[in-house]
């Protein structure tokens, strides 16, 4: 039988303390951040202008691509305007609630951090101010690391001293079909010589290190091919090419990174050889649903500043609040916030006991991508020409609200996996059977 979803008041408050630091503290440092985003980047490659000057010092040729900033480089990189925000979560006893206490973290239980993490969705930077962002990676990093690789990049992480990055998108095969994975790592020695070519790898110009994904064993299953590699950053070899430009801004950092005969030692392997594929579902898969209870933080600020809007704004004899149109925009919007809520409570509950809970990841991935662009996108029009301005974040919050049919498996593939689980048996393996 079905187990209510319920919140406790300790979880409750949490909330409160979470929505006032994220709307109070949080939402007016946005235009700075984004700012600093783009601001000293190289007009070529969208890099950071500070990578060069490491490279000049290194005496690097930077022709076809500079190093990543390493440990001390990524540690400057995570202070700032940012690192500001990030000590007052930790004031506030805001940071890191959803990591286990066992690596640093607050220990806050999986469903208590789904209801958290909505709060945190509501501005795109919560999860980096709260020290968030960092779980697909500690997750990944606390089932597979050594106790060497814990203490050298776990234990950073989580107290946000760095940020990881990871390689697995490369640009001449279907990133939705890992299996086509070009990147191969061979033993030399006591050392894994990488080669390869990556994109999408995000943040690895602000990274500490890479977890690379790469071929090690041709000649095995397609399942057992691919093994994990941690790559600090500055390795030699390690060839930063571009920010690619997305959706006209290099904010993101998503790079295009070139492994060039770069060498790291033999226990930088994560995990088991050829444990690579199952590495990547353990951080992709709990990676879907927090993406998910984000959106929703996402698309309730839309929601509100639609309505904020129509009470406001008079036009044609009355405010648009007292329109048809308007009225349908809000409710077909609402009627979608809460059937995605509850979808990913839902999902959340089944992960919860255990489960893969593949149906319902699924069907919250597509479903939520685009519930979250279509109140998006009624909230710029009910906005008019301001919404598409930097008055608001609405325009901001929509380029965001399109990469999310295509990060961590397209729409597509998404359906796929719906439709094949459910056809091996409609009549019970449907999430209401």
């Amino acid at each position: 039988m079905t187990q209510p979803i319920a919140m406790s008041d300790e979880v409750r408050e949490l909330r409160a303390r979470m929505r006032d630091f994220i709307d109070t503290v949080v939402f007016p440092a946005e235009h700075e951040l984004e700012r600093d985003a783009e601001a000293n980047v190289h007009e070529g490659t969208g890099l950071p202008l500070e990578l060069y000057v490491a490279a000049k010092a290194h005496g690097d040729d930077t022709s076809q691509g500079v190093r990543g900033p390493g440990t001390d480089g990524a540690a400057r990189r995570a202070s700032g305007r940012m690192g500001e925000l990030k000590a007052e979560a930790k004031r506030r006893g805001l940071w890191a609630l959803g990591h286990p206490k066992s690596i640093g973290g607050g220990g806050l239980p999986f469903m208590d951090f789904v209801y958290l993490n909505e709060i945190i969705g509501r501005s795109e930077y919560g999860q980096f101010a709260v020290g968030s962002v960092s779980m697909q990676d500690s997750i990944m990093l606390d089932l597979y690391a050594s106790p060497a690789q814990r203490e050298r990049f776990l234990q950073p992480l989580v107290a946000g001293d760095v940020y990881p990055s990871v390689g697995l998108t490369e640009p001449e095969v279907a990133g939705s079909d890992p299996t086509l994975m070009q990147t191969t790592a061979r033993l030399d020695g006591d050392e894994w010589v990488i080669d390869g070519h990556k994109w999408f790898t995000s943040g690895a110009s602000r990274a500490a290190f890479t977890t690379v994904f790469a071929k090690t064993d041709p000649e095995a299953p397609k399942h057992l091919q691919f093994s994990s590699i941690i790559v600090p950053t500055d390795t030699p070899g390690y060839l930063i090419k571009r920010a690619v430009p997305t959706m006209g801004h290099v904010g993101g950092q998503h790079c295009e990174v070139v492994y060039d005969h770069v060498r790291v030692p033999r226990t930088n392997l994560l995990g088991k050889r050829g444990e690579g594929f199952v590495i990547s579902q353990k951080r992709l898969g709990p990676g879907r649903i927090f993406h998910c209870m984000r959106w929703l933080g996402q698309a309730q600020r839309a929601f509100e500043l639609m309505c904020e809007r129509a009470l406001a704004r008079y036009a044609h004899g009355s405010l648009l609040a007292e329109k048809g149109a308007i009225h349908t925009m809000i409710a077909e919007s609402a009627a979608e916030i809460q059937a995605a809520r509850l979808m990913t409570l839902d999902a959340a509950r089944v992960m919860d006991t255990g489960s893969e809970a593949r149906v319902e990841i699924s069907l919250i991935k597509f479903h939520g991508a685009k519930m979250l662009h279509d109140v998006i996108d009624r909230a710029i029009q009910v906005h008019g020409a301001l919404g598409v301005t930097g008055d608001r974040p609405l325009e901001r919050m929509y380029r965001e609200a399109r990469y999310g049919r295509l990060y961590d498996g397209p729409d597509e593939v998404h359906h796929m996996v719906v439709a094949r689980n459910l056809l091996k048996g409609y009549k019970d393996r449907a999430p209401w059977s």
